[in-house]
């Protein structure tokens, strides 16, 4: 699975407001709904996850990756992307506030991770970090994939 199959400008949204990582996690979900790759199960299911074990899913400085266990909810393998102005606290003590979530859903415990590889990479990168912080339209997003 390729990442340009998965962030699409359906699965993108930029400089989106929220006051928590609840919302946070809403909106990233949401994009994930809309396509009918997720049911609203997972959305929960993302947010039990923080609740359980904490804002580990702030994964680097100003980046959250929302995710659960594969589960039923999960339809087919799916990414979202949403930057956030302003940045929003998870509770990390050294990675927030948050600028970029990135919500991922997968169907079982091998399928996505070619996927996140690929973001990983990205990510790596500083300046495209950058990028994505700074984008004001989804194809500048869609050109680093």
């Amino acid at each position: 699975m390729m990442l340009k199959d998965l962030l699409t400008p359906q699965t993108i949204r930029l400089n989106a407001s929220a006051n928590d990582w609840q919302t946070v996690t809403d909106l990233a979900g949401q994009l994930l709904l809309d396509t009918g790759a997720i049911t609203a199960d997972y959305i929960e299911e993302m947010k039990e996850t923080v609740r359980q074990l904490g804002p580990y899913v702030v994964i680097a400085p100003g980046i959250a990756l929302l995710h659960s266990r594969p589960s039923p909810s999960v339809r087919q393998v799916c990414m979202s992307l949403v930057t956030l102005k302003p940045p929003v606290a998870f509770g990390h003590p050294h990675n927030d506030p948050v600028e970029i979530a990135i919500a991922l859903g997968g169907i079982d415990e091998s399928s996505h991770i070619d996927a996140l590889a690929q973001i990983a990479d990205i990510l790596s990168e500083p300046a495209n970090v950058e990028k994505i912080r700074s984008a004001q339209k989804v194809e500048e997003i869609l050109a680093l994939f």
